[in-house]
């Protein structure tokens, strides 16, 4: 009997600490909603929905005002906001050339943020490291006075180890198990863990909650960069695969036989046929143009009819419609997404990747499937980890008591000191 009631309390508790994130996650992805929408979302009467946003208030992670102008009869309903000035989360997002740092407030605001050159000089786990600590104490000391950071996510260019933060494979920069979460966290020494994902599943994740795949549920994200990364959603969730490495779509075999050779070893990946260097090599600019400005540079030449840009970009249009006649083929999306640099190349090549997607993506498929470009433009990865660090705080925003056992505050590191 007494082990049926710690069981039932245990449970109670469970679902407490879940319908809490549930709200706490829809107030933090929607922004200000009433108490009336959240209890018909969760199926719960208003009772309950009051209960959950009281005790989310009390912790100070939402504000509850009156509703004004509802037209309604009877008393209006009370509107809940997310606390966005006073919780946030550290954010940094690694790319191969650049480095930026953000103080995001729940809600998804950007508060605040650095950015750095990153010179491409191969392995430079500490260089990087030592930037990024410096970036995150600043944000962190400059916050408002009595707010309270609950998290640090980072999105990186390269394959991640789940769980760890550890680089198992950056080809671009060479590296090779690094251990680049524990590192970070170690140096920033906010008491908090680094939480690490790879850019491009952490793209697709933001553009799925935030951006042009919000009610979606089956997606494609393609990142351009120096390279070119995947996230795939799948039924509403990241498809990462069994050791948390899956959606490798740049390196995805498109050119055996003639292709250029890949930064992985292999030769003829997408990455390595419309990546930044094919993009200037066919376009014929000299080696030491790289970055989005020479990218940018190439579509600009193009929209002026300069015949080699728009040979190039012809070009780089065939390849990416292969890699996503071949996406569309295996996971039928209805939308495929082009960030990072692909966000400026595509619009100028579709003619050539709907072509492609014409002739090889079985009609089925092709019929449905849409293309956007990123609506978080080179903010998706960054707005990616910041959601990597509020989880979290959804998967148990008040480190939950069962009842009758004293309360504990939700768990959060020391607020940020007072100017």
């Amino acid at each position: 009997m007494l082990k049926g009631l710690a069981a039932d309390r245990h449970a109670q508790g469970d679902s407490r600490r879940l319908n809490l994130g549930a709200l706490l996650r829809r107030v933090h992805l929607t922004g200000p909603v009433t108490r009336v929408e959240l209890a018909d979302w969760m199926g719960v009467n208003r009772s309950t929905v009051m209960a959950l946003t009281a005790e989310l208030a009390a912790a100070g992670l939402v504000r509850e005002v009156t509703a004004g102008g509802s037209g309604r009869a009877g008393r209006p309903s009370r509107v809940v906001r997310p606390a966005s000035d006073t919780v946030y989360v550290l954010a940094f997002d690694i790319a191969v050339d650049r480095l930026v740092a953000a103080r995001v407030g729940l809600g998804g605001v950007v508060a605040a943020r650095l950015e750095a050159e990153r010179p491409r000089a191969g392995a430079d786990l500490d260089s990087v490291v030592s930037v990024l600590a410096d970036f995150g104490r600043a944000l962190h000391h400059a916050a408002p006075p009595g707010s309270v950071c609950v998290g640090v996510g980072a999105s990186y260019c390269g394959m991640i180890r789940p769980g760890d933060g550890m680089v198992r494979f950056g080809p671009d920069m060479g590296w090779v198990d690094q251990a680049f979460g524990a590192e970070l966290a170690r140096r920033l020494d906010l008491g908090l863990p680094v939480l690490v994902g790879n850019e491009a599943h952490l793209g697709a994740l933001a553009e799925h909650q935030r951006g042009a795949g919000v009610g979606v549920q089956n997606l494609v994200y393609l990142h351009g960069d120096v390279g070119v990364g995947g996230g795939i959603i799948v039924g509403g969730e990241l498809l990462d695969g069994d050791g948390g490495y899956a959606s490798e779509v740049g390196h995805m075999l498109v050119n055996p036989y003639q292709g250029r050779p890949c930064g992985c070893g292999s030769r003829g990946c997408l990455e390595a046929e419309v990546g930044e260097r094919a993009l200037l090599d066919v376009a014929g600019r000299p080696a030491q143009e790289k970055g989005r400005e020479a990218v940018r540079a190439v579509v600009a030449a193009a929209a002026q009819g300069e015949p080699a840009a728009r040979d190039a970009l012809r070009h780089i249009g065939d390849w990416l419609g292969i890699g996503v006649a071949n996406v569309i083929n295996l996971f039928n999306p209805g939308v495929v997404i082009f960030g990072g640099t692909l966000s400026e190349v595509f619009p100028v090549c579709a003619s050539h990747v709907r072509s492609r997607i014409a002739a090889n993506v079985l009609p089925i498929s092709r019929d449905k499937a849409r293309l956007r470009v990123s609506a978080l433009g080179y903010d998706a990865t960054l707005i990616g980890a910041a959601e990597l660090g509020f989880s979290p705080l959804f998967a148990d925003p008040w480190a939950s008591p069962l009842p009758g056992e004293p309360r504990r505050a939700p768990p959060r590191l020391q607020p940020s000191r007072s100017r």
